[in-house]
């Protein structure tokens, strides 16, 4: 592959994370008028367990794409996650490595969450970190105007 080819890779996963926000949005708006709740009708269920669902859709493109993609664009393909997490950190991207473990390991509850009660209580959390991912996400697509690449293609 070549530089072009690592560009327009980035722009394609820069399209899904897009997408994917646009369907994260609407979740959480939906959501945000559960207020503090700890029971949900049948209703609030299904949109809460919708929300937990794309807020880990959403984090695994940022994660294992976006940031991958990124540093193929500038030539740094190798390494552990950590690294990829690590170098991401150093370009601005997020405040600090902790701020994306917290984010994976929400992830990594949601993929593994099997009763009601656990899903309530990851409720919550998504809450409170997809303003967070939101930011990450904004900084990312302002960082990869550097490459030429703009939101809203799709």
């Amino acid at each position: 592959m070549n530089q072009d080819d690592y560009v327009q890779n980035l722009q394609q996963d820069l399209d899904l994370l897009e997408k994917a926000l646009f369907w994260l949005r609407r979740s959480h708006s939906l959501c945000s008028a559960f207020g503090d709740k700890k029971v949900f009708t049948p209703e609030e269920y299904d949109s809460a367990e919708t929300l937990t669902s794309r807020f880990a859709r959403t984090s695994d493109i940022l994660i294992q794409k976006i940031f991958r993609s990124i540093d193929k664009v500038e030539l740094e393909d190798r390494g552990t996650l950590i690294d990829i997490v690590n170098r991401a950190e150093k370009r601005g991207l997020f405040e600090s490595v902790d701020e994306i473990r917290e984010i994976r390991d929400l992830r990594n509850k949601i993929a593994h969450e099997y009763s009601k009660e656990e899903l309530e209580a990851l409720f919550a959390e998504v809450m409170r970190f997809t303003p967070r991912l939101y930011a990450i996400t904004e900084n990312i697509f302002a960082y990869c105007e550097r490459f030429g690449i703009r939101r809203g293609r799709n």
